[in-house]
C-alpha cells in the first residue's frame, strides 16, 4: 500500500466522526504527496457536503495553490463552481468565487464568474469576489463583454469601467 492509500484510506477510517484537527492534518499530509490518487479524492472531500466547513475550506486552498496537471485543472474548476450553488455555506461560496481566479484560463470559468458578477440579487460580498477573480483573466472578447455590462451596475460599475480603461478599453 502506498503512502498516499494509507492517508486515503486514514481520512475515511474515522467518516464524519473523525476530528477537524485530525482530517487537516491527513489533508497537509495528503497534498504533500505525489500520487495521481489524490488530487481526485480531495475534490471528493471537496464536494461532500458532509465534511466540516474547516476541512473543506482547507482542500480548496491547496487545490488552488497546489501544482495540479493541465489535465486536472478543469475538473477542479468544475467542482469549485458547483460549489457556488452552496448558498447556505456562505463561507464556501465566498472562498469558491475567490479561488476561480485562478482558473480563469479554464473554459466556462468566465462566464460562470460573470454570471454571479452580475447577479444584483446576490450578496455585495459574494458578487465583489467573483468581481475580483474575473480581473484575474486576460482581455478576452468574453471578459471585456461582461466587464461592459458591469459598467451600468449600480455598485460595480465605477470599478469595472475602471478595470476596462487599464486594458486600454474604451
Amino acid at each position: 500500500m502506498s503512502e498516499a492509500e494509507r492517508l486515503i484510506a486514514a481520512f475515511r477510517a474515522n467518516g464524519t466522526r473523525a476530528s477537524v484537527a485530525r482530517k487537516l492534518d491527513l489533508v497537509l499530509d495528503l497534498a504533500r504527496q505525489e500520487d495521481r490518487r489524490v488530487v481526485p479524492f480531495l475534490l471528493t472531500v471537496l464536494a461532500d457536503p458532509h465534511e466540516p466547513t474547516p476541512v473543506r475550506l482547507d482542500v480548496m486552498k491547496r487545490l488552488r495553490n497546489g501544482r495540479l496537471k493541465p489535465v486536472e485543472r478543469p475538473r477542479v474548476a468544475d467542482t469549485m463552481a458547483k460549489l457556488l450553488s452552496e448558498r447556505s455555506n456562505t463561507e464556501l461560496c465566498l472562498e469558491s468565487a475567490l479561488a476561480l481566479g485562478e482558473f480563469t484560463d479554464v473554459p466556462g470559468v468566465l462566464a460562470v464568474l460573470g454570471n454571479l458578477a452580475v447577479q444584483t440579487a446576490e450578496s455585495f460580498d459574494l458578487r465583489y469576489a467573483a468581481f475580483t477573480s474575473m480581473q484575474r483573466t486576460e482581455p478576452t472578447r468574453d471578459a471585456i463583454e461582461i466587464m461592459r455590462k458591469l459598467t451600468d451596475d449600480e455598485v460595480l460599475g465605477r470599478a469595472a469601467a475602471s478595470f476596462l480603461r487599464s486594458w486600454r478599453i474604451p
